[in-house]
C-alpha cells in the first residue's frame, strides 16, 4: 500500500468517524451506556474522536530519531486489552472520558476541524515523516505506519459507536482492509505463525485465541 492510499484511506475512514460524531442519535445517547460494558457513549464517541485529533496532536510533537515502532508491534505487545481493570483499559477510559467531558457538540465541532486540517495538510507530509506518540514518551512512529493504526481504531469503533446509537455506518473497505492487514500482522509478531495458522483453518487447535489482539 502506497502513501496515498493509506493517507486516503485514514482521511475515508475519519470524514465517516466525524459524520457519525455529528449524528443526533449520538448527542441523545451521550449519558447512556455503549454497546462497550463501562463505557458510555460519550466516552466512546471521545474515543473515537482522539483518532482524529491525536494525529495533529502527534504531528506536533517533538521527534529525537528513535527507531520507529511498526503498526504490528504497536499492537502486539499490548498487554490486559480483554480485561476491563487493565492499566490499560483504565488509561482508555480516562483518556476518552476526558475528551467526552467537553460535550457531544464541541467534540464533533472539534474532530470536524481537525479532519479539515489534517485533509490538507496530510498531502504535504513526506513519507519518511515521523511523529512523536506522546503517550508513550520517547517513541516514535512513522507517520504512514501510525495511520494505519488509526485505520484499526476508526474501524473498530465506527462499528461500536454505530451500534450503540442505533444508525448504520458502514467502515469504509480500504480502511477496513488496513484494519486486517495489521491485526494479522500483529497477531502472527505476538503468537507466530503456526497458531494464527490454526485460528485460520483449526479452530480446534486454537488454543491461544491466536486471532484476538484487542
Amino acid at each position: 500500500m502506497t502513501t496515498t492510499d493509506t493517507r486516503t484511506a485514514y482521511l475515508l475512514a475519519a470524514e465517516q468517524a466525524v459524520d457519525l460524531l455529528e449524528a443526533g442519535e449520538v448527542a441523545h445517547r451521550w449519558q447512556k451506556e455503549s454497546v462497550l460494558p463501562g463505557m458510555s457513549v460519550g466516552a466512546l464517541a471521545g474515543h473515537l474522536a482522539r483518532s482524529v485529533l491525536q494525529v495533529e496532536w502527534f504531528l506536533d510533537g517533538e521527534v529525537t530519531g528513535a527507531e520507529p515502532v511498526t503498526p504490528a508491534h504497536y499492537y502486539a505487545r499490548l498487554t490486559g486489552t480483554t480485561a476491563p481493570g487493565s492499566a490499560l483499559n483504565v488509561g482508555v477510559r480516562a483518556r476518552s472520558e476526558e475528551t467526552a467531558a467537553a460535550g457531544p457538540e464541541a467534540v464533533a465541532d472539534e474532530a470536524r476541524a481537525a479532519w479539515q486540517r489534517l485533509s490538507a495538510r496530510l498531502t504535504a507530509e513526506p513519507a519518511d515523516r515521523r511523529v512523536a506518540v506522546l503517550h508513550r514518551p520517547g517513541e516514535e512512529m512513522l507517520l504512514d505506519g501510525y495511520l494505519r493504526t488509526r485505520c484499526v481504531e476508526l474501524a473498530v469503533h465506527l462499528e461500536d459507536l454505530a451500534l450503540s446509537v442505533g444508525v448504520g455506518t458502514p467502515t469504509p473497505g480500504a480502511a477496513l482492509a488496513v484494519a486486517v492487514d495489521v491485526l494479522v500482522a500483529a497477531a502472527r509478531e505476538r503468537h507466530g505463525d503456526q497458531a494464527v495458522l490454526h485460528a485460520l483453518t483449526r479452530r480446534e487447535r486454537d488454543v491461544e485465541g491466536a486471532l484476538r489482539v484487542l
